[in-house]
């Protein structure tokens, strides 16, 4: 069944590209494993999938302990200061950094490992109470600061748009997301690459690729509705 969704997943990505003109081979699927038993990642990875996004650090480090080392784990969920450690090691990249503080602390931490972090900055485009995220005004003077960390890349940018009935009706704050990265990029500033731009869940990813994601996070539309029960 999941190696059914993924190829169905691969196949709605595909058709997104060939409507928008873009190559397939420019989006990378993050399987969103959160609150998934480790059979059905092993299910997933059987069936190809090498990339898997968590959201909570404990859990994130009991699946890495378990799983094959050459999935590229992906930190998608809000990051505290004080868990950094027990993942950054662990984690391909982490997408949620929204805060200065946070910053100081993946750069002090990637350093004691002697890695460089790669992260993405969340932005909150629909400028939501209940979400994370720097406003879109905030992003260039945030940079400024972040190239200051030497263990630190932003590698693009990241958001979580309002939960819809309707994709279209997301495809705005997609699209500015997009022109925000772009106008980043020419800006050409070190430490800072703008390659990815992490957009677009189960219910609206067709509309991000769209829009130029590189990047979508999809658990329901692979694993099934979650089950929130710990």
């Amino acid at each position: 069944m999941i190696a059914e969704n993924i190829r169905d997943v691969e196949r709605r990505i595909v058709q997104a590209c060939e409507r928008s003109g873009r190559n397939p081979e420019e989006i990378t699927l993050v399987a969103v494993s959160k609150t998934k038993p480790v059979e059905k990642l092993e299910e997933a990875y059987a069936a190809g999938k090498r990339v898997f996004g968590e959201n909570k650090v404990q859990e994130l480090v009991d699946k890495y302990e378990v799983m094959p080392k050459d999935i590229k784990w992906q930190m998608i969920g809000h990051l505290q200061r004080n868990k950094v450690k027990y993942i950054i090691d662990k984690v391909d990249l982490i997408h949620s950094v929204d805060s200065i503080r946070l910053v100081e602390t993946i750069d002090r931490e990637a350093a004691k490992k002697g890695i460089i972090a790669n992260i993405l900055l969340e932005v909150n485009m629909a400028k939501e109470e209940s979400k994370f995220g720097l406003m879109p005004e905030e992003v260039m003077d945030f940079i400024d600061e972040v190239v200051r960390y030497q263990n630190v890349r932003v590698q693009g940018l990241m958001t979580i748009a309002p939960f819809v009935d309707d994709p279209e009706s997301n495809r705005k704050h997609f699209a500015n997301l997009h022109k925000l990265l772009v106008d980043i990029r020419k800006k050409k500033v070190n430490n800072v690459t703008m390659n990815v731009l992490s957009m677009g869940m189960t219910n609206d990813f067709e509309v991000a690729i769209e829009e130029g994601a590189t990047m979508v996070r999809v658990g329901t539309a692979i694993f099934g509705e979650r089950n929130y029960v710990q």
